[in-house]
C-alpha cells in the first residue's frame, strides 16, 4: 500500500462519484491532455478511455506504479516546472488534473500564461478556487479574479468533500474550469495588480500611490473606493494610462523632483 507524502501535497481522489463528474466536466476538443501529479492513476484511467494523455509525475516510486499500470502512457517523471518553459507542449493541449494544493496557484497562473493551454479543469482547494471565480464587490476578489477573467471564462463547477480522498484533506476542494479566449495575460498587469492590491483594507488610492502619481478622482473613482470595488476593465484603463505617463518620466514616484 503506497502512503502519501506530505511533501508532494498528495491527496489522492478515489471517490468514483466525482472521478466521473470531472470526466462529464472535461472541454469538448480533440487536445492534448496534461495530467499533472497523476498519483495512483484513477484519474488517468478514465482519461485514457477518452484523449491522448501526458502525465507529468514527481514521485518516482509513484513513477513506477504507472509505468506497469499504464504502459502506454506518456509519462515524464520529475518536477513539471523543471520542463516548462514557454508552453509545457508543443501542441494545443487541455490541463486536467487534481493539483496538489501547495503548487495549485502557480501551476493555474503558468497554464493561463502559456499559449498553448486551451482549457483548464482542475480541482483544488476550494478557497483558491473561489479567489479566482470571485467577482467584483466581492471581498475575495483580487488579482487571481481579475488575471483569470482576462484571458479565460472562470467557472466554479462542484465542490468535493475531505471524505472522497485518501488521505481526507482537512478542507473542502473545488473543480473550476478555465475556458481560455486569450494566449496569455500581460505580465506588466500583473505586476500592477499586485502593487494594487498590496493592502485590500486600505484605499486604491492609498495602494497606488506609493508607486504612481494617482488622483482617483481623474478616473472618476471617490477617493475611498478599494480595490475589491473596482471591475477588471478600469483596472486595465488605470494600468494602461499610469503606464503611459510612466513612458513620460510623469507617473512614478521615483521620477518626481521635489
Amino acid at each position: 500500500m503506497i502512503k502519501a507524502k506530505k511533501k508532494y501535497g498528495q491527496n489522492f481522489l478515489k471517490d468514483k462519484h466525482y472521478l466521473e463528474k470531472i470526466v462529464e466536466a472535461m472541454p469538448k476538443s480533440d487536445n492534448l491532455v496534461i495530467e499533472i501529479g497523476p498519483g495512483l492513476g484513477d484519474l488517468t484511467e478514465k482519461l485514457l478511455e477518452k484523449r491522448q494523455v501526458l502525465a507529468y509525475e514527481i514521485d518516482r516510486e509513484l513513477c513506477e506504479i504507472l509505468k506497469k499500470k499504464f504502459p502506454n502512457l506518456n509519462l515524464k517523471c520529475g518536477d513539471v516546472l523543471e520542463y516548462w518553459q514557454e508552453s509545457l507542449a508543443n501542441t494545443k493541449y487541455d490541463l486536467i488534473a487534481n493539483l496538489p494544493y501547495y503548487i495549485a496557484t502557480n501551476i493555474i497562473l503558468r497554464a493561463l500564461k502559456d499559449k498553448n493551454a486551451q482549457n483548464i479543469l482542475v480541482l483544488i482547494q476550494k478557497e483558491v478556487a473561489d479567489k479566482f471565480s470571485a467577482k467584483v464587490g466581492d471581498k475575495i476578489y483580487g488579482s487571481l479574479s481579475i488575471l483569470a477573467s482576462q484571458v479565460a471564462n472562470v467557472k466554479k463547477l462542484f465542490d468535493i468533500p475531505p471524505g472522497a480522498f485518501v488521505p481526507a484533506p482537512k478542507v473542502m476542494s473545488s473543480v473550476i474550469l478555465f475556458e481560455k479566449f486569450k494566449d496569455s495575460y500581460n505580465e506588466d498587469f500583473a505586476k500592477f495588480l499586485k502593487i494594487a492590491f498590496a493592502n485590500p483594507r486600505k484605499t486604491l488610492n492609498k495602494n497606488l500611490s506609493v508607486k504612481y502619481n494617482f488622483n482617483p478622482s481623474e478616473f472618476g473613482l471617490a477617493d475611498t473606493i478599494r480595490p475589491h470595488q473596482v471591475d477588471a476593465d478600469t483596472f486595465f484603463q488605470l494600468f494602461s494610462a499610469l503606464k503611459e505617463r510612466s513612458k513620460n518620466g510623469k507617473n512614478n514616484k521615483s521620477s518626481r523632483s521635489d
